[in-house]
């Protein structure tokens, strides 16, 4: 078959093209690694269905029109809300190839006397009950060939004081990583945790607001080496992605 460019399309050549046509939900979309992962992967021809805390219905247009994408306003907090959101992917889609747990918070920084329970709950709530509750949701869709992967922040392999709820969250979600992979690996669904170093976020603004953006990695490079991984054969995974910046730790 020859391909509009007038080159010889081979069955080879198509296996360069292993993400097109697969059906990416992304949590967490609306901004940051979550929105670059999502652009990667749209880039890769995935058609992605993206869940957030949208402000407002013309955010979610907007956010459909730059990535050509299905997007609903889904808080990971709520099993309701989340249940919804998944009812309507199904509905759309049928299936689901791949899962990015994103959807996160950084919560203030205060040591662990001055945190409100409030605050403590927030963070563990949005951070590990979410992705519990959005990987349960998802898995019914998910079939052998699946992937998923979670956004767990260099956090969890360390502590950060001033940060214990975040510190928490993300451990616990490294531990949930771990167990759902060993349950899921004779089923052919490949679990990658995610550890990304300093990216310039706008989470910054509730840890560090005069932290160096300049140190940081962007966006964009953490959804490169994502995309990557997702491109794998079927036969091979990389279980663990820690990505540092290059000058090394802030």
């Amino acid at each position: 078959m020859i391909g509009r460019s007038g080159h010889r399309v081979t069955e080879k050549s198509k296996s360069f093209d292993p993400l097109r046509g697969k059906v990416a939900v992304v949590t967490g979309a609306s901004r940051g690694i979550g929105l670059a992962i999502a652009q990667g992967l749209a880039d890769a021809g995935c058609q992605v269905a993206l869940a957030a805390r949208f402000r407002d219905a013309r955010q979610i247009r907007k956010i459909q029109k730059q990535l050509g994408a299905f997007a609903q306003s889904c808080d990971v907090r709520d099993e309701r809300s989340v249940s919804a959101f998944f009812a309507a992917v199904s509905e759309r889609f049928g299936r689901m190839d791949v899962l990015v747990n994103n959807a996160g918070v950084g919560g203030p920084n205060r040591k662990v006397a001055r945190l409100s329970p409030a605050d403590w709950r927030e963070v563990i709530e949005t951070n590990l009950t979410g992705m519990f509750l959005v990987t349960r949701a998802a898995l019914p869709l998910m079939k052998r060939g699946a992937s998923i992967v979670n956004n767990l922040s260099v956090s969890a392999k360390g502590a950060f004081p001033g940060m214990s709820a975040y510190n928490a969250s993300k451990q616990g979600a490294a531990g949930f990583t771990n167990t759902l992979r060993e349950e899921l690996r004779q089923k052919g669904i490949r679990v990658i945790g995610l550890y990304p170093g300093a990216t310039d976020t706008a989470i910054w603004e509730q840890f560090w607001p005069a932290a160096p953006r300049r140190r940081m990695m962007s966006p964009e490079t953490i959804a490169r080496v994502v995309v990557f991984a997702l491109s794998l054969p079927p036969e091979a995974t990389v279980e663990e992605l820690v990505i540092a910046p290059t000058g090394g730790a802030l």
